[in-house]
């Protein structure tokens, strides 16, 4: 599990970076990848990466803000093209059915496949048997949506060599005793699966908040996570502006991070105001609260790890 960052600037898109939109990658544990907004031209961001829109299987939209979705009509209307024919579901605030079916019925755009589109406020908005996503309102100023995606905790290691003594080899009966089944061997001997497997392996989570203030709700997605992605807008002397406009700042994020007891922090959404001598800068403000701190750039990828 890992973030592919597409664009990390805000507002709108220089010669420098793109705007808002990010992948997190389930290649090992879904063989497939999740969009995090979209803003314009991602699609051309997603030509020039190894990334296969093919195996998108949701988009997450955090707000209807122009740099995160002025992108999302045209990677849906090519996405076919691209080998993309399985459903799609893309989630996001209300407004975002009106916003898709308006563009696609006014261009007559047709899809070769089946778009869900659901729009969600709060509290758990998917699950199955390996994730879980929760979505919370942040503050920003229109309704700006956080989201945590949590692995739920994984079946722990088999005892290979306790497995072998057994004469037991590779097969289906290890796929049943990694699922927690008891087994059966050919000698009348009863394995417990308890019994050969190991500790079970914690979850990956990843939080990915959209533009925001400081708030309660950054603090409760972001609580624990491996790797938190929050916006950073401004540096901290234009504290006021951030407040203003509903941003926050390099420092203010650091804040965040340490309050909720991440282990990685990724910074994306900057102000073109910055050049990259400015970006440094606004590293070394955010690490001298939490030292585990990255800057997002064009098609960089930060682990979970």
């Amino acid at each position: 599990m890992d973030i592919y960052f597409l664009g990390t600037g805000a507002g709108m898109p220089t010669t420098r970076r793109n705007v808002s939109s990010m992948a997190l990658r389930l290649y090992e544990e879904r063989g497939s990848l999740w969009m995090f907004d979209c803003g314009e031209g991602t699609q051309h961001q997603v030509l020039q990466s190894p990334l296969k829109l093919g195996k998108c299987e949701f988009i997450f939209i955090t707000h209807l803000h122009g740099d995160h979705i002025f992108g999302l009509p045209g990677l849906l209307s090519s996405r076919a093209y691209q080998g993309g024919v399985s459903p799609l579901t893309v989630f996001g605030p209300v407004g975002l059915q009106r916003f898709i079916h308006t563009v696609f019925e006014l261009s007559e755009t047709h899809l070769p496949y089946e778009l869900h589109i659901q729009e969600v406020e709060s509290g758990v908005i998917w699950e199955d048997e390996q994730f879980a996503v929760t979505a919370l309102p942040l503050e920003h100023r229109v309704l700006s949506l956080g989201y945590r995606v949590q692995q739920k905790e994984r079946p722990g290691r088999l005892d290979l060599n306790l497995l072998k003594e057994k004469n037991l080899l590779p097969g289906p009966l290890y796929g049943q005793l990694k699922r927690g089944q008891d087994i059966v061997l050919p000698s009348g001997e009863m394995v417990e699966a308890s019994s050969v497997l190991g500790s079970p392996i914690p979850g990956k989570s990843v939080t990915i908040l959209g533009d925001t203030r400081p708030c309660e709700n950054a603090i409760k997605l972001a609580q624990g996570v491996d790797l938190l992605v929050h916006e950073a807008t401004f540096m901290d002397d234009k504290r006021e502006n951030a407040n203003e406009f509903g941003h926050s700042t390099a420092r203010q994020a650091a804040q965040i991070a340490v309050s909720a007891g991440v282990k990685k922090l990724a910074l994306t959404h900057f102000s073109s105001r910055y050049n990259d001598e400015r970006m440094e800068e606004l590293l070394k403000e955010a690490c001298e609260l939490f030292s585990n701190t990255v800057l997002a750039d064009e098609h960089m990828i930060v682990t979970t790890s």
